[in-house]
């Protein structure tokens, strides 16, 4: 059976699988994606977990804290470092060009490795989630999953076309890693994933609402917050994330390449 002869669906399922099965072979991937989150919330929880901060008008456990904040990491980790690294790294090895060549369209490569993103990036918030509520005892209130899933689809949808748009930045395979988390690992600290904003200068509050981390991050924690109404969607959360999705979507359809960087230049 041929590509044309496929429905996109069909298409878009099998190249998501493939991409999926070159996630869980791949050790770094995994390590970054998984581990490390979990090992960001064992580490913060054990040394915070038992004081008390106050964030969006109440006093919360921060170990209720760090289980949404560590899950914003988990789903940026999966939607858009893990891609930002993998991406530049089969650019550069002549991976996309190989596969750009073949009869499968480019929005399917595009939108299977997004399938993915996303499937990765609600798997490993459940485990964080579940994590914390059977270890730490961190309830999330059923009302609210709604909230937390539109959430995270929306924010990995937004960080990994942001990924694509990054990696057109990017020169070589080894500069990747490093760049992703010259960018990340400040924006973590100042838009309340490791630390409660609140705790932050004025100006520094005002910088990272303007990044969509700060949004992520927000619109998971508000699901936590004791006796929050409805379901838990800030929709002004989600309005900056689609507002940098649409940023990061022009600018990889400006400057996306297939072909490694030498060979593009």
């Amino acid at each position: 059976m041929t590509a044309a002869s496929r429905g996109p669906l069909v298409l878009i399922l099998h190249q998501a699988r493939y991409d999926l099965l070159g996630i869980l072979r791949n050790r770094q991937a995994r390590f970054f994606t998984l581990v490390l989150p979990l090992l960001f919330l064992v580490i913060f929880t054990g040394v915070f977990g038992n004081h008390t901060a106050h964030t969006d008008g109440t006093f919360v456990k921060l170990k209720a804290y760090y289980v949404p904040g560590i899950g914003a990491l988990g789903v940026i980790a999966a939607s858009f470092v893990n891609l930002v690294i993998s991406i530049t790294a089969q650019r550069e090895g002549g991976i996309l060009k190989r596969r750009r060549a073949t009869p499968v369209p480019a929005w399917v490569l595009v939108a299977g490795r997004t399938l993915t993103a996303v499937t990765v990036s609600l798997t490993v918030l459940t485990v964080l989630l579940g994590f914390g509520r059977f270890v730490y005892g961190v309830k999330l209130p059923t009302s609210t999953l709604p909230g937390i899933a539109l959430t995270a689809v929306v924010g990995s949808v937004t960080f990994c076309v942001l990924g694509y748009a990054l990696s057109t930045a990017i020169s070589n395979e080894d500069s990747a890693q490093p760049m992703v988390q010259a960018i990340m690992l400040p924006l973590y600290f100042i838009s309340g994933v490791f630390v409660p904003n609140i705790t932050l200068p004025p100006w520094l509050k005002h910088v990272a609402q303007v990044f969509p981390v700060e949004h992520l991050s927000d619109g998971l924690h508000h699901a936590y917050i004791p006796g929050v109404h409805g379901v838990g969607i800030v929709w002004s959360d989600i309005g900056v994330l689609a507002i940098w999705a649409a940023i990061g979507l022009g600018v990889a359809l400006l400057r996306f390449s297939w072909l490694p960087k030498a060979a593009a230049g």
